[in-house]
C-alpha cells in the first residue's frame, strides 16, 4: 500500500540535500512546470515532484469524485505522500490552487511543514462583495465551466494566452494550452469547479506554518487585492510583488521566482 501513494500521484525524488522541497503543480499543469527551477534546487535539497490524480502521469484509476469534491481531498493525498517519503519540516512550495491545498494540509499535520512558499494564490477566486474582491463574478465562473463542458479545446485555447500574459512569448502560452489539453476533459473540468467555487477564508486564521506570498504583478487569476487580503489574513506570512506578469511565473520567469524564494529561505 505504501508504493501506492507515490506510484498514483507519480512521485519523483531529486537531489543531493537533507532538507526536502516539495513542488505542486496548479490545476491543468503537471510537474513538469517547475522543470526550469528544479536544477536551482537540487544541489541543496531533496526535490520531491507529484502529480494530482487526473493530471499528468498520475493514475486515473484513482480519481473518485467524492474524494475530490474539495480541495481536502487533495491536500489527504499531499500528506499521504509527505507521510510515505517521511518527510517532516518539510519546504512546501504551491502553485495558485495549490497553495491552499498546501496550507491545508499544514493545519491539520504542522509538524510536516516548516515553511509555505505560495505563488499566485487565492483564498477564493469569486467577488463576495463589498467585503471581498477575488477577481470573478459567480456569472464568470459558470461561464468558463459551461465553456469547458461544451468545447474543452476552445475552451483551452481561449484562456491560455489570457491567464499565462507574456504574449511576445507565445510559446508559453502554447506550452499552456498543450497542458490543458493533456488533461481528461471530465477531471479537468470537475477540477475547475472545485478550484474555483472553493473558500478558504476561514481557515486562514488556523494556518500557523510562516508563509511567503508571492503575488505576480498582472495577474488574471490572481488580482493584487488577493494578495494583499491574504497576507492581511494569513499570519507569520510575507508578501512580495513580482516583476513577473501573469499567472505562471515558474515558467514565465523561473530566475526571478527562485531567486525570491531562496533569499526568502536564507534570510528566514
Amino acid at each position: 500500500m505504501t508504493m501506492d501513494f507515490l506510484t498514483r500521484n507519480n512521485v519523483r525524488v531529486l537531489g543531493q540535500g537533507e532538507r526536502a522541497i516539495v513542488f505542486a503543480h496548479g490545476f491543468g499543469c503537471d510537474q513538469t512546470m517547475w522543470r526550469h527551477m528544479v536544477p536551482y534546487f537540487e544541489k541543496q535539497y531533496r526535490v520531491v515532484l507529484f502529480d494530482y490524480v487526473g493530471s499528468g502521469n498520475s493514475q486515473l484509476q484513482y480519481y473518485h469524485t467524492d474524494r475530490y469534491s474539495d480541495l481536502h481531498g487533495y491536500a489527504q493525498d499531499l500528506v499521504e505522500i509527505m507521510n510515505t517519503l517521511r518527510l517532516s519540516n518539510a519546504i512546501f512550495v504551491g502553485h495558485s490552487v495549490s497553495s491552499m491545498i498546501g496550507m491545508l494540509a499544514s493545519i491539520a499535520h504542522p509538524q510536516l511543514f516548516e515553511r509555505l512558499i505560495m505563488l499566485g494564490p487565492s483564498p477564493r477566486y469569486m467577488n463576495d462583495l463589498p467585503d471581498y474582491y477575488g477577481g470573478f463574478d459567480e456569472r464568470d465562473i459558470d461561464e468558463l465551466l459551461q465553456m469547458m463542458q461544451m468545447n474543452f479545446i476552445g475552451w483551452a485555447s481561449y484562456l491560455a494566452p489570457i491567464v499565462m500574459q507574456n504574449a511576445e512569448r507565445s510559446e508559453l502560452a502554447s506550452e499552456l494550452e498543450r497542458s490543458f489539453c493533456s488533461r481528461d476533459p471530465h477531471i479537468a473540468r470537475e477540477f475547475a469547479e472545485v478550484t474555483f467555487r472553493s473558500d478558504c477564508r476561514a481557515e486562514l486564521a488556523h494556518a500557523s506554518i510562516p508563509s511567503l506570498i508571492l503575488q505576480c504583478s498582472d495577474d488574471s487569476i490572481a488580482p493584487i487585492e488577493v494578495g494583499n487580503y491574504l497576507h492581511a489574513h494569513l499570519k507569520n506570512s510575507t508578501l512580495l510583488q513580482m516583476t513577473a506578469k501573469g499567472h505562471y511565473p515558474h515558467l514565465s520567469h523561473p530566475e526571478e521566482t527562485t531567486s525570491l524564494i531562496k533569499h526568502y529561505l536564507t534570510s528566514n
